[in-house]
């Protein structure tokens, strides 16, 4: 026994890194993760491009149906949003964002391989090969909320 007070023990969530997905616990960045995320907010940025494209293209008068262009340029836009959200959830730690990932670039496969048969291999192997890499990094990443048992 000694005289000198006794310390209280150091509590784990205040050396926890501030907004660290698990809590109690820093957890270091996952490159899968990371590329996970960069891909999704590309393929977001990409039809945010091709939205603009439509609309661009239906100011010029190229299409002679504006409701068609409109309707796809919405449809387009509302999976551009819905990439933005799945990179901002990647980018954030989130573990719900694997699946949906997973399932839009094996979605995008048959896209691709009907570009690149179909004349547009400009377009088409480029794709391929990001939603071969998309499938890739979402499966490899880490998605628990537990410490690494290594």
């Amino acid at each position: 026994m000694t005289d000198e007070p006794e310390r209280p023990a150091p509590d784990a969530r205040s050396d926890a890194h501030a907004g660290s997905p698990v809590e109690g616990a820093a957890r270091e960045r996952d490159p899968y993760r990371l590329a996970a995320g960069l891909l999704c907010a590309l393929h977001a940025v990409v039809l945010l491009g091709l939205v603009v494209f439509y609309f661009v293209e239906l100011g010029l008068g190229a299409s002679d149906d504006a409701t068609r262009v409109v309707m796809s340029a919405l449809l387009i836009l509302v999976f551009a949003v819905l990439l933005g959200v799945l990179a901002r959830g990647w980018l954030r730690g989130d573990n719900w964002p694997n699946t949906p990932t997973i399932v839009w670039n094996i979605l995008l496969l048959p896209v691709a391989w009907s570009l690149v048969t179909g004349g547009k291999p400009l377009v088409g192997v480029p794709l391929l090969v990001l939603a071969f890499a998309g499938v890739i990094v979402a499966a490899r990443a880490k998605t628990t909320r537990e410490p690494d048992q290594d």
